[in-house]
């Protein structure tokens, strides 16, 4: 070839690529030749990273000697955040800390309390020593730091009854929809207000802390009474009626229909047990009453019914029990209680999907209606072994002695979780004078604009317990019997997310990524063979390629000089 024809070779080839250069720089795009999609963010996530204005900074405390699990959960957050730094425009910055790296154990026993602190819990795992073995806590969790405000992000989520490869798995599977979510929450302009609606008798502040001091980074939360006042739900996105134990006013009841029929949506958190374990403290036996709320009609009406019943369960949640003495120190045992139902979610609805088991504590099952219109999804159900008590009852601790008769649990699956969407018809429609429906001041409306709404049939599930010595308060679904957390405090956030935000985020969570782990049985079997073909194989290509390339230069030289 000419030298001329050398060089025109040379110009085009160097044109096109600054062509391409130029054309990359202002028609970006990517392509995901994954089968999943893994590397590729919703469109949610991209307007939330594009709204940044500021840089965000996340301290992911998951780096050093890790396990092959973590190790794989460790690279799957770069990969995401990587990917995410792209849309951000500059705007998003991490660094992986080894907290296993500080020199003293001072050092590392002050960073495990910060972080313990700031709402990062650690992971015990085991590992191998060379006379044995030893535990290791590790943090797979991040700080995130955004504007002077600062949150916590835990990526692995506990479940009950599920292994370590399925945690691994569902807690990369929810990877962006949990690190999108603490994102939201934290660019939010305009906070949702969301009111914990008080005067019958609900949960205070209290017994609400945990949950409340939560919902704060994303939302701005109140405890309010209606009171009759016409415009008391005004302001708010979401209601959360938490427990109440005294019957409703016909006039608040009233507020409350319009605040629906304008769109705003409602958490009825409720049962009509009236029951609880101190009453056991005094005796061996106590009774479950009935409690008057005189609010039925309403979820009756828009679609669901609470019912006046106890549900007991046979998967249910242990509790210490005196079984017997040894000299004059009691034999204490763990003892399931029919009446507190461990509740593992089966729904495939983005709320409860892979979530943790949920605690309920004397809870009534929850019907659907058939009203026009309205979407109906059941979110919660017992087990098969389910029974139904009617009220009164009478409970007692005796019976937890004995092996529960497995016949009477016989009433299958009980519903007590429901969630409702759709344009509900007000209860006023037809009840009401026309100087009420037609006074504009008050702009009754008979049908509602579309909107959604959950109930539950367990008052308790958003309670969190307090130490009555020093008034600390404990995380929402943290068992201090079983030092176990239930997922009641993810349940309630997934829920009041669902219903202020209609941007869908939530649907990240059902996002499906295959993992494709090694057979360790198959690895274990064949650990000689592999490691073999692991060092042999690539010297053998390289030769091969060698042998190519010299049987090819000697070939191509010999037809040159002939």
């Amino acid at each position: 070839m000419k030298k001329s024809q050398q060089l025109i070779y040379f110009s085009l080839v160097t044109a096109v690529i600054v062509v391409i250069n130029i054309l990359a720089s202002y028609l970006f795009t990517r392509i995901d030749l994954t089968e999943d999609k893994r590397f590729t963010l919703s469109t949610n996530t991209r307007v939330v990273l594009s709204e940044l204005n500021d840089v965000v900074f996340f301290k992911v405390y998951l780096e050093g000697d890790l396990p092959p699990d973590f190790r794989q959960l460790q690279n799957e957050i770069k990969d995401k955040l990587n990917e995410m730094r792209i849309y951000a425009k500059g705007n998003l910055e991490y660094e992986f800390i080894d907290p296993g790296a500080l020199e003293s154990d001072k050092q590392k026993e002050s960073l495990a309390k910060q972080l313990i602190g700031k709402g990062i819990f650690p992971t015990t795992i085991q590992t191998k020593e060379s006379d044995g073995s030893s535990q290791k806590s590790l943090f797979p969790g991040a700080v995130i730091t955004y504007n002077n405000n600062e949150q916590s992000l835990n990526f692995i989520q506990e479940q009950i009854g599920v292994s370590d490869e399925q945690l691994l798995n569902t807690s990369i599977r929810t990877l962006e929809y949990n690190i999108v979510n603490k994102l939201r929450a934290m660019t939010q302009k305009r906070p949702h207000q969301i009111c914990f609606l008080q005067g019958q008798g609900e949960w205070t502040s209290g017994y609400m802390g945990d949950i409340t001091n939560e919902l704060n980074n994303s939302y701005i939360t109140e405890y309010k009474a209606i009171d009759g006042k016409l415009n008391a739900l005004n302001n708010y996105r979401v209601v959360v009626i938490a427990k109440p134990d005294s019957a409703f006013d016909e006039k608040d009841k009233f507020i409350l229909d319009q605040f629906i029929m304008k769109g705003g949506r409602v958490l009825w958190l409720y049962d009509y047990a009236y029951a609880n374990m101190d009453s056991l403290t005094r005796a061996d036996e106590s009774i479950a009453i009935p409690l008057d709320l005189n609010l039925n009609d309403m979820p009756y009406r828009y679609g669901a019914r609470v019912n006046v019943n106890m549900i007991a369960d046979l998967q249910s949640v242990p509790i210490p029990i005196v079984m017997g003495n040894t000299g004059n120190k009691p034999q204490m045992a763990m003892r399931p209680w029919i009446y507190f139902p461990m509740i593992f979610p089966v729904s495939t609805h983005p709320l409860v999907n892979n979530l943790n088991a949920v605690k309920f504590e004397f809870c009534s099952s929850v019907d659907t209606i058939a009203v026009k219109g309205i979407r109906k999804t059941i979110l919660l159900a017992t087990s098969p072994y389910s029974r139904e008590y009617n009220l009164p009852s009478r409970f007692s601790l005796e019976m937890i002695r004995k092996q529960p008769d497995r016949t009477l649990f016989n009433e299958g699956t009980k519903s007590l979780g429901v969630l409702l969407e759709g344009s509900f018809s007000s209860l006023f429609k037809n009840r009401i004078p026309p100087t009420i429906a037609n006074d504009t001041a008050i702009g009754f409306k008979e049908e509602g604009v579309p909107t959604k709404m959950i109930v539950i049939g367990d008052g308790d599930i958003i309670k969190n317990g307090i130490n009555k010595s020093t008034g600390k308060i404990f995380p929402c679904g943290y068992d201090r019997y079983n030092n176990r957390m239930f997922g009641n405090k993810s349940l309630i956030l997934n829920m009041i997310d669902y219903l202020a935000d209609d941007s869908n985020l939530i649907e990240l969570r059902n996002k499906e990524i295959k993992l494709r782990l090694l057979n360790r049985e198959v690895v274990k079997a064949n650990a000689s063979i592999i490691k073999i073909v692991n060092v042999v194989a690539p010297i053998i290509f390289l030769l091969l390629i060698g042998i190519i390339k010299w049987w090819w230069r000697r070939r191509l030289y010999a037809s040159t000089t002939n």
